[in-house]
């Protein structure tokens, strides 16, 4: 049974016109952009603190884990902080502006941390490469002093 406080969603028409629907200067709203602007910044000023994206990402994910409950709540409470209700019962809304940006900047920090692997990978291949030429080098000197 779906609560009276839930937007059903045989009422939405479509998507876009589920977009076009929302007022987007809704303070809220606007909040919830300028965190998503900060968790990007922060996702990449931070690339080189491993630890700290580390824990950023498994808090991003820990958000978008309770995206339900935060819709039932958001849902439960709307007219304290929005104009309109959004939160529908199957969760397009806070899919859509709170759980997708959050995945996307996760994406960044995998993509980053794979990117460094590789450059690690690269650097470390070269360094046994440059050992591996020394110690060649070494042993035809010390090859040519023994004839």
């Amino acid at each position: 049974m779906i609560e009276q406080n839930f937007v059903e969603i045989n009422q939405i028409d479509g998507f876009l016109s589920f977009i076009w629907s929302i007022d987007w200067r809704d303070p809220w709203l606007l909040g919830l952009f300028t965190f998503h602007i900060t968790i990007f910044i922060m996702a990449i000023f931070t690339r080189n603190y491993g630890n700290f994206q580390a824990l950023l990402f498994f808090c991003l994910l820990l958000l978008v884990y309770f995206s339900e409950s935060i819709n039932k709540l958001a849902s439960s409470n709307w007219k304290i902080f929005s104009r309109q209700q959004y939160f529908d019962s199957n969760g397009l809304f806070i899919s859509v502006v709170f759980s997708m940006p959050i995945l996307l900047n996760c994406m960044l920090m995998v993509g980053s941390w794979l990117y460094q692997s590789t450059q690690l990978m690269k650097n470390l291949k070269i360094a046994q490469l440059e050992e591996r030429i020394k110690n060649e080098k070494k042993l035809e000197k010390s090859k040519s002093k023994e004839e």
